[in-house]
């Protein structure tokens, strides 16, 4: 029997493995909000966001050291409480952690798991439905992608040779380039990112522009 069938029995109500509803996760969030960014813009999700990260960002707008320790099963309880079936795992860095009993738990609910990751941490095969890799070469040009496979390559723009994907982006069907955005920063500041990033994709196919709508939106 498989791990999927065994979490099942007559009339498909879930059985669930008491060691997945203990297991501990470090939690900074979960909360109910659209997409802003990237090839789901504009589609409800629930989000995960996951404490600690292997890499320090300066534009990283998540304190992900302050988070508090929650049971699986507290968890699901309060994904629970959203109507909608989208999951996305977020940090800080997700991969960090052991998803298989979070992802034994939802997908026997019917959820729809997708993950950001920075891909230094390989996924294993089967564990997420949607893989976007944002990767952090320009910042980490030492730092080892090992997910080089997905859905969607998200690239942070700041003036980079976007040469150095050439062997990242056959991997992934969707690539998407970000301006960064500072929130501590000026409108004029943010503003020529954002100019400097669409005239970059205008002339690098098949590169698509992604925006953080969200943020203009002022919602999380």
């Amino acid at each position: 029997m498989s791990d999927e069938e065994s979490c099942h029995i007559a009339g498909d109500a879930p059985v669930d493995n008491p060691t997945d509803l203990a297991m501990v996760y470090p939690i900074v969030e979960i909360f109910h909000s659209v997409q802003g960014e990237g090839f789901h813009a504009g589609i409800p999700h629930v989000f995960v966001r996951l404490g600690t990260c292997n890499l320090r960002c300066e534009w990283c707008d998540t304190d992900f050291m302050t988070f508090k320790n929650m049971n699986a099963i507290d968890i699901l309880a309060e994904i629970m409480a959203f109507d909608c079936k989208r999951i996305i795992f977020t940090g800080g860095e997700p991969m960090l952690h052991d998803l298989w009993p979070l992802h034994r738990l939802l997908k026997a609910r019917g959820y729809v798991l997708s993950v950001e990751t920075n891909g230094t941490i390989e996924i294993p095969e089967g564990l997420i439905d949607w893989i976007c890799v944002s990767p952090k070469d320009q910042m980490y040009p030492d730092v080892k992608i090992r997910q080089r496979t997905g859905d969607e390559l998200k690239c942070v723009y700041v003036g980079q040779d976007l040469e150095i994907y050439s062997g990242l982006q056959q991997g992934f069907k969707h690539h998407f380039l970000q301006p960064c955005y500072m929130d501590t920063e000026s409108v004029e500041w943010n503003g020529k990112n954002f100019a400097e990033t669409e005239a970059v994709v205008k002339t690098n196919a098949p590169w698509r522009l992604s925006l953080q709508t969200h943020k203009w939106m002022g919602v999380d």
